[in-house]
């Protein structure tokens, strides 16, 4: 399972993996199993990187994409981008004005609010999920920062850039919309249970 992984890109040579025989985690590319898929090589009839450098298999770590045909993934990577970002480093800042969603290819985020000092961290990112979905459609302000716990790589997609696969790919804009529309409804499911939980809490702590 896990070199199928690794050849649909779902594992990097950074991933970490659970060893069950000596209970310990290592590095993908530090198994001998494995390594001799993360060494530099040329691949007959493989699917080409986009102009950014961002390789179509790269995407099926992605759960909003990880369904889309091969050549659908690569239609979709040519709309975006892909950027490093250091331990400790600010991806976008609470109350900025921006337009780009981010998928997280690999690394750990947190999302915070800052009230005076303190820092109130609302959840965790790992690889596979997103954020600032809203500003595809809506440029209005960021409502928290998102810091990077680790060295991290995300991909990015402007609005602009969404508009015009949504033009140009109608088929692929549609899917894309449902996966994060359904991703967005389970995340307010979500919110509204622990509101509720917190409001029967107070309730029951104040009688």
């Amino acid at each position: 399972m896990l070199i199928a992984w690794v050849k649909e890109e779902r594992v990097n040579k950074d991933t970490w993996v659970y060893q069950e025989r000596d209970e310990t985690w290592r590095r993908a590319s530090d198994i001998a199993e494995l390594q001799m898929f993360f060494r530099p090589r040329t691949v007959p009839g493989a699917a080409a990187a986009s102009p950014t450098g961002l390789r179509p298999g790269m995407l099926r770590r992605m759960k909003i994409l990880a369904g889309l045909p091969e050549q659908d993934l690569e239609k979709f990577a040519q709309f975006m981008d892909i950027q490093r970002v250091p331990q400790w480093s600010t991806i976008v800042k609470e109350g900025d004005h921006g337009d780009t969603m981010y998928m997280i290819l690999d690394g750990e985020l947190r999302v915070r609010t800052m009230v005076g000092e303190k820092e109130t961290v609302l959840t965790t990112l790992t690889a596979g999920e997103f954020f600032g979905d809203i500003s595809l459609f809506d440029h209005g302000p960021r409502s928290a920062d998102v810091i990077a716990n680790t060295d991290a790589t995300v991909l990015k997609i402007t609005s602009t850039a969404f508009e015009k696969l949504a033009k140009d790919a109608p088929q692929l804009a549609a899917p894309f919309l449902m996966a994060v529309g359904k991703t967005l409804t389970a995340r307010i499911r979500a919110d509204n249970k622990r509101y509720t939980d917190t409001v029967r809490f107070t309730r029951a702590a104040t009688q």
